[in-house]
């Protein structure tokens, strides 16, 4: 995640303005959430410190929403002249700007009544549309991990990173989906006005004031399947043992294969190595462990194969952005909750 330069709302003498932007197909909560967030914010004489409005690309009217209803939005995109921050959620129907990275002549005119120096931020896939108008050009950005490869193979200019919950670029953030776009922007209310309010926003929400880690915790990575199914009793062999030292050699003589041949035939199979296919089955093993079990973070780790608690905490780390006890509070408080829903409903 990227820190730009803290810089105080634009104007002293009224609240920041948060106009934000719904298009056709936007999703509502997602189109909530500046509202609730920003709307929350108050300063030390309890003051409001934003004011939250929302647009059209067009004509003031009624926006199609991605669920069984529509939004009536009372004001054009003229408001987008007036904003201090101009923030776009995720829509599902963004059209030419999702399917060739090219904004629409309406969508085009409505950007251009942004005054210059306007902080731009993007929720989920609203980033195609601050790629598509060429705000993110040599830029870091992120969205959401499952749209992450289009938007790199649309927007090859922009330095895309899928992994982390948002960026702050300055003038220019953007955040994963859904749930990112509440981190986002108590982000940036803690940038604006400092932690004490970002938390009281964060109470007030029922949501953390910070989340650990980035997107590659919620991702589930399974390995493809092989075309050609060569190698595959040495990994069913390789997944009963997961807990013990595998060496390729072990691996290989299962096929009766040389190591060379081996290592060749698997990672045509498999698209990865076979120590790097034997790391993320480990990994995939501990998150199940500790999504399910009460075993210590020490019997985890023998469990999975990686030896010593340290080790897994490094992999994890990497691989996840979140060390094993922050993956397991957080998936386990998640598995309570829905637990108590279900014996409730």
């Amino acid at each position: 995640m990227s820190q730009g330069p803290i810089r105080p709302p634009h104007r002293a003498d009224r609240p920041h303005r948060v106009v934000v932007l719904a298009l056709p197909g936007v999703i509502p909560f997602e189109l909530g959430i500046p509202q609730r967030i920003f709307g929350r914010a108050r300063g030390a004489a309890k003051e409001r410190l934003y004011t939250v409005v929302t647009c059209t690309a067009g004509a003031p009217g009624p926006v199609p929403t991605d669920a069984d209803f529509a939004i009536l939005v009372e004001h054009g995109a003229e408001a987008l002249a007036t904003a201090d921050t101009v923030v776009v959620p995720a829509s599902y129907e963004l059209g030419p700007v999702y399917e060739e990275g090219v904004l629409t002549e309406e969508l085009a005119a409505a950007l251009a009544r942004v005054r210059t120096g306007t902080r731009m931020v993007s929720i989920c896939t609203g980033g195609f549309v601050l790629a598509a108008a060429g705000l993110l050009d040599g830029r870091p950005a992120t969205t959401h991990w499952a749209s992450a490869a289009r938007f790199q193979r649309l927007f090859p200019r922009v330095a895309v990173d899928p992994d982390v919950l948002f960026i702050d670029d300055g003038d220019l953030l953007t955040s994963a989906g859904v749930a990112a776009g509440i981190d986002l922007c108590l982000h940036i209310v803690r940038r604006d006005h400092g932690a004490a309010v970002a938390n009281e926003v964060a109470r007030r929400t029922v949501v953390p004031p910070h989340r650990d880690g980035g997107q590659a915790q919620y991702i589930r990575r399974p390995v493809p399947e092989p075309r050609a199914a060569t190698t595959t009793a040495a990994r069913a062999w390789a997944l009963t043992r997961l807990h013990e030292p595998i060496r390729l050699r072990d691996m290989a003589e299962r096929e009766s294969m040389s190591v060379r041949t081996f290592t060749r035939r698997f990672r045509e199979e498999a698209g990865v190595s076979p120590g790097q296919w034997l790391l993320r089955q480990r990994i995939e093993r501990a998150r199940q462990l500790l999504e399910s079990t009460d075993l210590s973070v020490d019997q985890v780790a023998r469990d999975a194969g990686f030896g010593t608690a340290q080790s897994m905490r490094q992999h994890l780390q990497a691989a996840l952005g979140v060390p094993p006890t922050v993956y397991r509070r957080t998936f386990r408080a998640t598995a309570s909750w829905a637990a108590r829903l279900g014996a409730t409903s």
